[in-house]
């Protein structure tokens, strides 16, 4: 990992193009990606796709489609395959660039880099079964079929919190299925989405299959959602985003034949119950991860832990002892914690933080950390006693920020564990069969774990995606994700002589 820090840091501050149809393109507006924990280090310069390269860009898109689409599912499981090699191949290269781009330490960046791996070989596994799928019934005197046929032109949009793994598996799942891509990259994070269209370009993936388009999401990417002739729109980010991509998706264009459709992911307002009979010891280390593991930087993360009575003070002595050990620093010497992303997300935090002193009893943090290279640093911060409508225990803060709520009983924690907009992730510790049962039923979140933490879900085993304002329940990592980029066809043939010449 240090040689490949050192290989990386050479590479800093090269210019990077727009890649439509294959051809690379520079404009004159640019976006500087920076490195968080030392922002006056450019990570990548990148072209700036505004609305008038939206025409362009969805151009090349269809003209490779026509093309893409009549490909062997073969040819396209082989495409990322190859990639998934190439990224094993090269995998500290790329946890270096994560810890440069973002932040990351050095086992999250293994985490997203595993995952962006996982997604490739899973989505190029499951476009096989799908390709081979039939009908349950073959109709007497008939030939059944079902053909999952692709869509069309999608636009992509990833966040930069995964902007490998989440990045790489929503372009992989429409292209193994047939669609093409324009992809806008969160312009936090531009710099590793390029490299990944440089790996596939070199896996074998043809001119215009994926049109590399980093720019404004109010230019650009309003554009690209409202284009005519965009066939669906995968997005992961923040709820006001999210709906307000779903609202433009769904007003028809002139020209427009099709009913857009969304694949969204959106934020979370994740909780961990801790009943009185739990392994006290396995939740403190649960919450300690899911709460502060990358700063709380993850839509999965924790950041209510519900606590019965009974043992609330004892949890809350324990847990603070296991934060303070946490370290802040430099992500590249793999601290604990890293930067925050930026400087407005660590302004965001801190306003909550002071929102928050009003609401309960800050325990723990609550304060930026000056840094001598200027980086995002924020220390982990816990509030007790935060009561379950309170501002701090209701909205997304996307950041190391806690809040312990007390609750008399297990009915009563449940009950505040379901009182958000969201539904997202959650997790129950309990040594009661009873109440692990009963939470597999009521308690609403599309991602539920008993006894482990909140986050970490993984390809094929945990898919991925929430309820209520958390998303379209879109399932990444499962296998009914690539359905949501494919339309069913079904055909019938009446068997008898058929005239051939």
């Amino acid at each position: 990992m240090q040689d490949a820090l050192a290989f990386v840091s050479g590479k800093l501050g090269r210019e990077y193009d727009l890649i439509l149809g294959g051809e690379r393109l520079k404009t004159q507006k640019k976006i500087h990606s920076v490195n968080p924990a030392r922002p006056a280090q450019i990570v990548g310069i990148h072209q700036s796709a505004g609305a008038e390269h939206a025409e362009l860009a969805m151009r090349s898109a269809l003209q490779a489609f026509a093309e893409w689409s009549r490909t062997t599912v073969e040819t396209r499981v082989s495409l990322l395959l190859n990639a998934a090699e190439i990224i094993g191949r090269r995998s500290f290269e790329f946890c270096a660039w994560l810890t440069c781009e973002v932040g990351k330490n050095w086992g999250e960046a293994d985490a997203d880099v595993g995952e962006t791996i996982d997604f490739l070989e899973f989505y190029a596994r499951e476009a096989l079964r799908l390709a081979a799928a039939v009908p349950p019934i073959q109709y007497p005197g008939e030939r059944n079929e079902i053909h999952y046929i692709p869509l069309g032109v999608g636009a992509v949009i990833p966040p930069w919190n995964f902007p490998f793994a989440i990045m790489a598996g929503m372009t992989a799942a429409s292209i193994v299925t047939g669609n093409t891509v324009i992809l806008k990259p969160s312009s936090d994070a531009p710099t590793i989405a390029v490299l990944f269209v440089e790996v596939l370009e070199e896996a074998g993936m043809p001119e215009g299959v994926v049109n590399f388009c980093p720019g404004s999401g109010a230019t650009f990417g309003k554009a690209i959602v409202e284009h005519p002739q965009t066939r669906f729109i995968a997005f992961t980010g923040s709820k006001r985003v999210g709906l307000e991509i779903h609202e433009r998706a769904a007003r028809v264009k002139p020209g427009q034949i099709w009913i857009k459709r969304t694949i969204l992911e959106m934020g979370g307002k994740d909780a961990i119950l801790v009943c009185a009979d739990a392994d006290l010891d396995a939740a403190v280390e649960g919450v300690a991860a899911s709460a502060f593991g990358f700063s709380g930087q993850k839509c999965s993360a924790c950041s209510r832990a519900i606590i019965e009575d009974s043992i609330y003070e004892e949890f809350t002595e324990n847990l603070l002892k296991r934060v303070l050990m946490l370290t802040v620093g430099d992500p590249a010497r793999n601290s604990n914690l890293g930067p925050v992303i930026n400087k407005a997300a660590l302004a965001s935090m801190l306003a909550y933080i002071e929102k928050g002193k009003k609401e309960g009893r800050l325990i723990a943090g609550g304060e930026a950390i000056a840094s001598p290279d200027g980086g995002y640093y924020l220390q982990p911060t816990i509030f007790a006693d935060v009561p379950p409508r309170a501002v701090l225990a209701q909205e997304e803060i996307f950041g190391p920020v806690l809040a312990l709520i007390r609750a008399a009983n297990f009915d009563e924690a449940l009950a505040i564990a379901n009182n958000t907009e969201y539904g997202l992730t959650g997790s129950l510790y309990s040594a009661d069969r009873e109440k692990i049962d009963r939470a597999r039923r009521e308690f609403h979140v599309g991602n539920l774990y008993f006894n482990r933490k909140c986050t970490g879900a993984m390809v094929g085993a945990h898919p991925f995606g929430g309820f209520n304002m958390s998303g379209t329940d879109s399932k990444a990592g499962g296998a009914d994700y690539l359905l949501l980029f494919t339309q069913a066809k079904s055909v019938s043939e009446t068997l008898g002589p058929v005239k051939t010449r």
